[in-house]
């Protein structure tokens, strides 16, 4: 089966890229591993910019429950600080915008085929990939978009992580009176091997989401008991806000060997990488999904305008890269001692500090028209 373009992996990327491809035209076939859409190791931070490509897509986020989100909450020990997010912010589950994302590629005439596995991608011909699936069938066209999220496809895959980073994700319910103190903020809690998010999301249930340095998982026993005792431990204000928790998950969602700070310099003609196969920034920062959205709508933008995928690829790099390497300098200060011990005090002093780097992890945007709905 043929079409114009291949688009392997249906996350926030995959169909953020194909609606565009298609709105404009071009027929489209979109592969997806997973046969629904279900929970996946995300911090489910939806910033100003993922706002704005949200609703350019046709996502209401409103209608879907999302959480208006108006604060950044940092504790260390048992110090916290907070201050209030410079832009917009809201905090919906992976789980629900990647149904509305499925669901809006089927409007826009897209094929989706899901519950497919892509086993390789190879040339056909000089001008033509052809994606194998798990069944032995086929798919060829001219240009592929490489979506693939935290899962690489075999021969395109990324450098190793050398920190041997483990993602954990929980859904809890909090008490009454740590859903009322945690309100509309997201907290990032820092402890030795790491650091952790919760936030409230729709339904009234909080997302926590956490990254550990492999090393101190293997202390705590690599096991989850272990290592959630360990880390209200070393921070107490996490101890706190579970106080009284009920976990709503048999058990977590992992993921391993996340290369942070990762950030694609070349492909090969015709395929353009986008999401988490273009670039990986530090969890902290809130910013994943805002840049599936940003590299997809550039990709589709530079595919539309017959631009090379050899071209854009550099391009995309370097109009992130400063992003990245701010974002990767204070994530080595977050897994600094020193720094947090001083941090919450010095984020009381400075509040002003938070908004900056907030800021300073951005993705640029272009001017637009942004929704109404959670807007300062």
């Amino acid at each position: 089966m043929q079409d114009e373009v291949l688009v392997l992996g249906g996350g926030v990327a995959g169909c953020a890229a194909s609606i565009a491809l298609a709105r404009k035209g071009r027929s489209v076939t979109l592969i997806e591993r997973e046969p629904t859409p279900r929970h996946k190791v995300c911090g489910e931070f939806l910033s100003g910019e993922a706002l704005e490509d949200l609703h350019a897509l046709g996502i209401d986020v409103t209608s879907l429950g999302a959480v208006p989100i108006d604060y950044v909450r940092l504790a260390a020990a048992r110090r916290a600080a907070e201050a209030p997010l410079p832009f917009r912010a809201a905090s919906l589950t992976r789980k629900a915008l990647d149904t509305a994302l499925i669901a809006e590629a089927v409007t826009a005439g897209i094929r989706v085929e899901r519950g497919r596995s892509v086993q390789s991608l190879s040339r056909a011909t000089a001008n033509l990939w052809q994606a194998t699936l798990d069944d032995g069938t086929t798919y060829q066209a001219p240009s592929v978009f490489l979506a693939t999220g935290k899962h690489d496809l075999r021969g395109h895959g990324r450098p190793k992580d050398p920190h041997q980073w483990v993602a954990f994700k929980m859904y809890y319910r909090l008490s009454a009176a740590q859903t009322a103190d945690l309100g509309d903020a997201s907290e990032l809690m820092l402890y030795s091997g790491g650091y952790g998010g919760i936030q409230p999301v729709e339904d009234g249930i909080a997302n926590f989401c956490l990254v550990v340095k492999r090393w101190y998982f293997a202390r705590a026993g690599l096991r989850w008991e272990g290592l959630l005792a360990k880390m209200q431990q070393d921070c107490p204000h996490l101890a706190m806000r579970l106080d009284g928790a009920e976990p709503l998950l048999d058990k977590p969602i992992v993921v391993t060997h996340i290369p942070y700070g990762f950030i694609r310099r070349t492909t090969e003609d015709g395929l353009y990488c986008i999401g988490d196969q273009a670039a990986v920034i530090p969890s902290f920062t809130g910013d994943g999904i805002s840049i599936a959205l940003h590299t997809a709508r550039r990709a589709a933008a530079a595919y539309l305008a017959a631009e090379p995928a050899q071209v854009f690829q550099p391009k995309l790099r370097s109009a992130m890269r400063l992003q990245m390497r701010f974002a990767g300098a204070a994530d080595h200060g977050l897994n600094n001692a020193l720094a947090r011990a001083v941090l919450p005090f010095c984020l009381r002093v400075w509040p002003g500090a938070m908004r900056v780097t907030a800021m300073l992890t951005r993705v640029s945007q272009p001017v637009a028209v942004a929704p109404q709905a959670f807007a300062n």
